[in-house]
């Protein structure tokens, strides 16, 4: 009972001293409000910029490789520039051949202008795919539908179109069965995607999804073309790429000497340079936001130091009348407790505020172990 009487006590006498020197008090939080909040501001930033790149990563397709003539992270592009055209067929082949594939697309890409009536949109991206690239690639049909084997079979001049394209195209009209002119050439139009948003400023809803017979019979044959292959795990991605290598150099009837002339890449390889050339900022940044908590830290203990130092006669006349030594302690550690709990309460909602207003303009993310950690 005497320890609940000695602790309360303690209690009151911080709390008097800290309403005694209020402006103090006050600028000793501020170095704490500044040091949590900058703290976790940092971390939402970083935390939201990796969701939003893996985000906007996602539309090249998970457990998915990318069969081409280039290698994305190749560094002599003299030479890939040598490598011959990927051409469409490819992908039939390795769809036959490959024992690992889930689902395999052609993908050739061009741009285009693109007209309904008055309406008109230049530098519109035109992708030849198949019905399976809806398996490979992580979009979703928002209404209408995706091309079936019919459409492939048949070249039929059909089109699915991006939000962006319909938005901008059709304006409150539903585009569905409508009609759209692809290079002086009708398509119509039988599905909308949904929206994918804007990926490093640009904006990936702008562009329609043809069958890839049209595709070559309007941009041309030998136009180079990738093939896209799903595993139908993650765990096989390693051992579908060797046999993708091994398809891919029958077919391009490679000798045991000569080198690959083409390249296999993922969203991975670009995730993993992604957070190579990040980490190092990132780090930086979360230490020199840290050094302004340890700052703040730092103020408190000169503070205390400073109020212990005043209150010297008080401390010696407590003892005097029987305080024990941690209940003197006790004093001063709630002074400061009480200090830092008011400061990192009022970071905590401060960064929550900022994260709000900056996700205008910077994706971020404050998951509720960001706020106990600041």
């Amino acid at each position: 009972m005497r320890f609940v009487t000695d602790v309360n006590e303690g209690l009151w006498i911080s709390f008097r001293a800290l309403r005694a020197n209020k402006i103090r008090a006050v600028l000793t939080t501020l170095g704490i409000i500044i040091g949590v909040m900058t703290v976790i501001l940092m971390i939402t930033i970083i935390l939201g910029l990796n969701k939003s790149v893996e985000k906007q990563f996602a539309f090249l397709g998970t457990n998915t490789v990318y069969v081409s003539r280039w290698n994305w992270f190749g560094d002599n592009w003299r030479e890939m520039m040598k490598r011959r055209e990927m051409k469409p067929e490819y992908a039939a082949r390795v769809e036959r051949e490959s024992e690992l594939a889930e689902a395999v697309s052609p993908f050739g890409q061009a741009s285009a202008s693109v007209n309904v009536g008055a309406n008109r949109m230049t530098q519109v991206s035109i992708m030849g795919v198949t019905e399976q690239y809806l398996v490979t690639n992580a979009v979703k049909v928002e209404f209408g539908r995706f091309l079936s084997d019919q459409d492939i079979s048949h070249n039929r001049d059909v089109a699915i179109i991006g939000s962006g394209l319909a938005d901008k195209l059709f304006e409150k009209v539903n585009p569905i069965g409508q009609s759209v002119v692809i290079r002086s050439r009708k398509y119509r139009v039988i599905g909308v995607l949904e929206k994918m948003g804007k990926f490093f400023g640009q904006d990936m809803d702008n562009y329609a999804l043809i069958p890839v017979g049209a595709f070559t019979r309007q941009f041309g044959r030998n136009r180079d073309m990738d093939i896209i292959v799903k595993a139908a795990s993650a765990e096989q991605m390693e051992d579908l790429t060797w046999e993708l290598k091994g398809i891919m150099r029958r077919i391009r009837r490679l000798t045991p000497l000569e080198p690959d002339d083409f390249g296999i890449n993922s969203q991975s390889m670009i995730m993993n340079v992604y957070k190579q050339i990040t980490a190092g900022i990132y780090t930086g940044g979360i230490l020199i936001a840290g050094i302004s908590l340890i700052v703040g830290g730092i103020g408190i203990m000169n503070i205390m130091l400073v109020s212990v130092t005043e209150r010297t006669s008080e401390v010696g006349l407590r003892k005097a009348l029987g305080a024990r030594r941690w209940m003197v302690g006790w004093q001063f550690l709630v002074e400061s407790a009480i200090i830092c709990s008011v400061g990192g309460a009022i970071g905590v909602l401060l960064a929550f505020i900022g994260s709000k207003a900056m996700d205008k303009f910077i994706p971020t993310t404050m998951p509720f172990w960001v706020a106990v950690f600041g």
